[in-house]
């Protein structure tokens, strides 16, 4: 199959409202990358903050559940930094 045809397919599957913004956020990734990095944690956010709020059986709220799964991505975020900051000091 022709790549032509694979990426005709392909914008037939997906509308133009979906197809410009992926577009945009390909082509602006290595030049903005901490928007990137938030956009991408909240997403995962909508994966880790019901299963903590599962986890509670109902005692938290789930304002609280959002808050805990930030705050867990921000000190894993921290954890890799500084792990990198230690072991390759000559990057920064």
């Amino acid at each position: 199959m022709n790549i032509n045809k694979k990426i005709n397919i392909f914008h037939k599957i997906l509308s133009a409202d979906i197809v410009e913004p992926i577009s945009f956020i390909w082509t602006q990734w290595r030049k903005q990358k901490l928007p990137l990095v938030i956009f991408i944690s909240l997403c995962l956010n909508l994966v880790i903050a019901p299963a903590v709020y599962a986890v509670a059986d109902g005692v938290l709220e789930r304002r609280s559940a959002w808050a805990i799964g930030i705050l867990g991505f921000i000190t894993l975020a921290l954890v890799f930094y500084l792990f990198f900051v230690i072991f390759q000091p000559e990057r920064f």
